[in-house]
């Protein structure tokens, strides 16, 4: 029943502050949990196709959805929201309607988007949360680099500065998110170490062009081979660690004195928390746990980031290993692989066509 966007039927219903657009009388499918738990809380219903209903809004027909750990955390009760509630953080597809006050879209432009509920046939985005799909970028790439793509761009750029005189090591290289910061890291020119679990990631993550790769499986106390792979046996400047509870101490320890721990995710479980004293005694060691949403709050920040990410997209720089395409009506597999341990680049789901 959605066989073509622009020919879908729209009511207009306006008043003195702005214009809704509403699809009559059609339902779309979503993933929604009525509770926090396991995977089995994940139910695909039938929910009203959002309607427009301020100025700055963007309604958008998903292609293709990106499937990310916060999206497990939410599902959890880890990170709380209020039940019931929809899934998904990031999307791409085709805009359907526009609010009244939306200047830069219009319906029929392809799009990507970083925003909640993307867990669905449809989508209601902000403006500020929309952004165009360069014309040599496929739906797939661009549903696959709005959260995990800035995450990356703003560790490199914003939490710690990387540049050519830095060594970095780079937890879980061999994921979505590790093989983006391998990427950017050597795109501006830092030196880059990293961890993955097992012979085929090795390769991977040498693939993505990663200076050292060590198996933290064959090597759990990795800090020690990391000291030896750097100047003087000092350490590395910064470690990114999104495993989280299994890694964080090693990682603390791969340090140089006045090195900077970057923890961005729970992969493994949370980090417990740390005692400042265990800082100053592995030299004056500064650890920041840094969440996305903060590195967007200014105006324009989400549209600059994404500029940088496909920016490299668009020369070559920077690719992304999309491991399955799985159908929007069995996220719950998407989950369980991601909870796994085991990817191997990025999971999307694929929204029914009918």
């Amino acid at each position: 029943m959605f066989s073509n966007t622009r020919n879908l039927l729209y009511c207009f219903a306006k008043n003195s502050n702005n214009t809704k657009n509403t699809l009559i009388d059609k339902m779309m499918k979503a993933i929604r949990c009525h509770k926090n738990g396991g995977v089995e809380e994940m139910k695909y219903e039938d929910i009203p196709i959002p309607s427009i209903g301020k100025d700055n809004e963007v309604l958008i027909k998903n292609e293709f959805i990106g499937v990310n750990f916060i999206d497990t955390y939410h599902r959890s009760g880890l990170y709380k929201l209020e039940a019931p509630f929809q899934l998904g953080r990031e999307g791409s597809g085709v805009v359907s309607a526009v609010g009244a006050g939306v200047t830069s879209f219009k319906v029929g432009d392809r799009v990507c988007y970083f925003s909640p509920n993307s867990y669905a046939q449809y989508t209601l985005v902000p403006q500020a949360n929309v952004y165009a799909i360069p014309e040599n970028v496929g739906f797939k790439e661009a549903a696959a680099y709005p959260l995990q793509g800035m995450t990356a761009q703003y560790l490199i750029k914003s939490t710690f500065k990387l540049d050519a005189s830095h060594t970095c090591l780079i937890q879980a290289g061999a994921g979505g998110l590790g093989q983006l910061l391998i990427q950017m890291a050597k795109n501006v020119g830092a030196t880059v170490i990293t961890t993955v679990s097992n012979k085929e990631k090795e390769d991977i993550a040498k693939s993505m062009g990663a200076d050292h790769v060590i198996n933290y499986t064959e090597h759990p106390e990795f800090a020690s081979i990391v000291k030896q792979l750097t100047k003087d046996g000092k350490g590395v400047d910064v470690v990114y660690d999104g495993v989280g509870k299994a890694t964080w101490q090693q990682s603390m320890l791969s340090l140089k004195p006045l090195g900077m721990l970057c923890l961005v995710g729970n992969a493994s479980g949370p980090v417990p928390p740390i005692d400042p004293l265990m800082l100053s005694a592995n030299g004056s060691l500064f650890v920041t746990r840094a969440t996305l949403f903060d590195y967007l709050r200014e105006p324009g920040s989400l549209q600059a980031r994404l500029k940088d990410v496909f920016d490299w997209v668009s020369q070559g720089k920077l690719k992304q290993t999309i491991q399955d395409i799985i159908p929007l009506q069995d996220a719950a597999k998407a989950h369980t692989i991601l909870e796994s341990r085991q990817t191997k680049g990025k999971v999307l789901l694929e929204p029914s066509k009918e």
